[in-house]
């Protein structure tokens, strides 16, 4: 998995683990909230998926991570906004236990999918969430779901 952040640039899984450690470290004190979330792009004959994941001090900025990932066209809406979920739940469940084996972070983390009450994908929110809460995460939709809908989303 290849990661880029604006700060320091191109990372790997493991570059960014010891960034989500260092930025953990530097204020033991403070309440921090960390979050997944993939948004897409359907181009002529691909998928673009962003993942996002971001790290939030309460009060006192943020860092983000994100990773591209490219799968072939899919048929429907539906199908790609699954996708969004199962790729955002495995990197949460990625980085929760990687992050849990050198005890920096024993919490929740939130996985941001994007689907809100309003439009197409106001059907999925009840079985993508669903799975999401079964997995052990903290569901979070638009217009909430930031690390979706304006990180990931960013970059797509």
């Amino acid at each position: 998995m290849v990661f880029r952040n604006p700060t320091a640039g191109v990372l790997t899984f493991d570059g960014v683990l010891d960034e989500l450690s260092i930025f953990l470290h530097a204020d033991p004190r403070a309440e921090y909230r960390l979050t997944i979330g993939t948004d897409s792009e359907q181009r002529s004959d691909v998928v673009e998926f962003i993942s996002a994941i971001v790290i939030h001090r309460k009060g006192r900025g943020a860092r983000y991570f994100w990773m591209q990932t490219e799968k072939p066209k899919y048929a429907t809406l539906r199908e790609r906004i699954w996708q969004e979920a199962i790729l955002s739940t495995s990197l949460a469940r990625s980085v929760l236990d990687a992050l849990a084996e050198r005890e920096v972070w024993r919490s929740v983390i939130e996985v941001h999918v994007d689907v809100g009450e309003n439009g197409p994908t106001k059907v999925l929110i009840r079985e993508i969430g669903g799975y999401v809460r079964a997995l052990g995460f903290v569901l979070c939709i638009k217009p909430y779901s930031y690390a979706a809908s304006a990180v990931a989303d960013r970059y797509t």
